[in-house]
């Protein structure tokens, strides 16, 4: 295990120097696009200015400005109109802009060694942590919409820069009392995201800069490759800038909870008693045609009982990218490797822990995780994506509980289609195990069916 995450690492390093940026920032393309809008508005106030002149003179005589005609004039309304609805609408010196997307997720899952409790996530999505070991085959089918999400973005200039705030919204992991399916369904609104950016720097709960959002694969699940996936978000904060003008440089930092078992039970228990943030440094840009980001963790393992209190020193590396190919780019390979010690809660929505407590010390847990994807758009509108994803535990030379999570992996296919814009509507099958310490092993098999408009 250990000579494979070396082996990954290896990897990663040497692939770091070669990265370059191709996309401008977030800054960049709000401060175009509002000198568009300002643009535009002046050629149209222009143009209605010059028309009654036009009409009121003498025929023949000159007005100082060149009169533009009334299909001119409509023309440029739309251009201003379609800009504006990309851009928002403003209050004052602020624009604001709000979109989401309204997603219904239905399955038929076949658990086949056990029931998963009333209530547990792994019916909403695949968590491979909750998949039942041990028991009686059982079969379920589950629909809701607790994954439709909703957001609002304000932007403003300062200092000629864009200054944006972000807020981000769901229902599907909201904590707290939930409606019930025997009547209303209701859930309650989750807080996601919310950020404040200006020149670089990005300070509020926000994807943690160890992740490549952008290399997540598109699929009919909450996440998909779960095991194979970095994927937290949490309070951060970062700066961004560009390395010359071939690659982005971030740094961070985030939150340093801590996620322990004991060696007698493997209930997670949450730890906020770290001295130190964690400490985060990505690059990100191009490497050929593929889109790649390299990033590095330091991670505070603490854990304190009451009594009890001891630090340890968790590390990661990320590998992350996608390679566009075929027609238009309608084709991409995405893909993902994870390894470190005591980064558990990190990786696969804490599948393993950051470390084990036992007397009075705390041993960091290693892993090492990855995920690849091949998405083929077969035409503008119907498009396929294959994935693999893994996960593999290197638990420490100490005691452990029997149902401590060992390993896990499931690979999905799917086919979207987007009949008209906005809609989507996907149909996916999933084959997930999980193997705990004991050896012992449970799996679970899905289909999947979604409908999604986004706005």
């Amino acid at each position: 295990m250990r000579a494979t995450i070396g082996l990954a690492f290896l990897l990663c390093s040497a692939a770091a120097p070669a990265l370059a940026q191709g996309a401008g920032s977030l800054e960049a393309r709000l401060a175009a696009l509002e000198a568009e809008v300002a643009r535009l508005r002046g050629e149209l106030q222009a143009a209605r200015a010059a028309a009654p002149a036009a009409a009121a003179a003498p025929q023949g005589a000159g007005t100082g400005a060149q009169a533009a005609s009334a299909e001119e004039i409509a023309a440029l309304e739309k251009r201003v109109a379609a800009t504006e609805a990309r851009e928002g609408f403003r209050v004052g010196g602020t624009t604001f802009r709000a979109g989401g997307f309204v997603k219904l997720w239905t399955a038929y899952s076949v658990y086949g060694d056990g029931n998963p409790a009333p209530g547990a996530l792994v019916r909403d999505f695949w968590l491979p942590q909750q998949v039942p070991v041990g028991g009686v085959r059982s079969t379920h089918f589950s629909a809701h919409a607790k994954q439709t999400r909703l957001w609002l973005s304000g932007t403003a200039t300062v200092d000629g820069a864009p200054l944006t705030g972000y807020v981000e919204v769901d229902f599907q992991t909201a904590p707290g009392t939930q409606g019930t399916a025997r009547t209303t369904n209701g859930y309650n609104l989750a807080l996601r995201r919310a950020t404040i950016s200006w020149r670089g720097f990005t300070a509020g709960q926000d994807w943690s800069t160890f992740q490549n959002v952008g290399a997540l694969p598109e699929t009919t699940d909450f996440i998909g490759p779960t095991e194979g996936t970095v994927f937290v978000r949490q309070p951060l904060v970062r700066w961004t800038t560009k390395l010359g003008k071939a690659a982005n440089l971030a740094l961070a930092a985030e939150n340093p909870i801590t996620s322990s078992i004991s060696s007698l039970s493997p209930a997670l228990a949450e730890s906020d008693d770290a001295a130190f943030p964690d400490l985060v440094l990505k690059l990100s840009g191009r490497l050929g045609p593929a889109e790649v980001s390299l990033a590095g963790l330091a991670h505070d393992v603490t854990v304190s009982d009451g009594t009890a209190k001891d630090s340890a020193f968790g590390w990661g590396l990320s590998l992350a990218g996608r390679v566009p190919f075929g027609p238009s780019s309608r084709h991409d390979m995405r893909f993902m490797l994870t390894g470190g010690e005591g980064i558990g809660h990190y990786v696969g929505l804490n599948f393993a822990p950051d470390g084990v407590f036992t007397n009075g010390r705390v041993h960091p847990v290693g892993l090492v995780a990855g995920f690849a994807a091949l998405k083929l758009g077969w035409t503008p509108a119907i498009r396929s994506t294959v994935m693999a994803s893994f996960q593999e535990v290197d638990w420490p030379d100490v005691q452990l509980p029997a149902t401590a999570n060992k390993a896990a992996w499931s690979v999905a296919g799917n086919i979207f289609a987007t009949p008209v814009k906005g809609l989507d509507v996907g149909l996916e099958l999933r084959h997930g195990e999980r193997e705990i310490v004991n050896g012992a092993r449970g799996q679970l098999d899905r289909v999947e069916f979604v409908t999604r408009y986004t706005f």
